[in-house]
């Protein structure tokens, strides 16, 4: 397994729209293997496969305490959506960034798991933020587009010279 590098917001590779997973193959399995090795690293609570320069509609997620409770989903989709709730969001690509976002409070999932079997599931609180904020990224959207053009623009900024001060070094 390889710890893969995650791309930082302003990227523009973090803007591009993830392709549908045709067939899970031992490519498909080998980067679910890097990405969970990559998040759990970073550490964070989710990652998307576009987040490490890989387009394919594949994000997994791990909310537990213990970091046991691996969710891997590809090609995912929200079936159906209720309710809204706001709450504090991270992005490892955005790192060091907390914003107040407004997300579906409870959202209905279909996806494929590793094994290629349909499995289908409603769910709420953390895990539903996450895997809206996961499956944004599938889409080419960082969470930070949520926010007003102006807290946009100074995240962008300070994007860009920390990414610049870390080039330099």
């Amino acid at each position: 397994m390889t710890i893969l590098d995650i791309l930082n917001y302003p990227d523009p590779r973090l803007h591009k729209v993830a392709s549908i997973v045709d067939e899970i193959n031992s490519e498909i399995i080998s980067i679910v293997r890097d990405m969970t090795e990559t998040m759990y690293a970073a550490p964070g609570i989710g990652l998307s496969a576009t987040q490490v320069n890989y387009h394919k509609k594949i994000i997994i997620i791990d909310i537990s305490e213990k970091k046991d409770d691996l969710l891997i989903l590809i090609n995912p989709e929200i079936v159906s959506s209720d309710g809204q709730q706001e709450s504090q969001e991270g992005c490892l690509s955005v790192p060091g960034i907390y914003e107040t976002v407004k997300r579906a409070s409870e959202i209905s999932i279909r996806a494929l798991n590793i094994e290629g079997d349909v499995i289908e599931f409603a769910v709420d609180g953390k895990l539903s933020i996450c895997i809206q904020h996961e499956m944004d990224h599938l889409m080419g959207k960082v969470f930070i587009e949520y926010l007003s053009p102006l807290k946009k623009s100074r995240i962008k900024t300070k994007m860009i010279k920390k990414n610049k001060k870390f080039e330099a070094t």
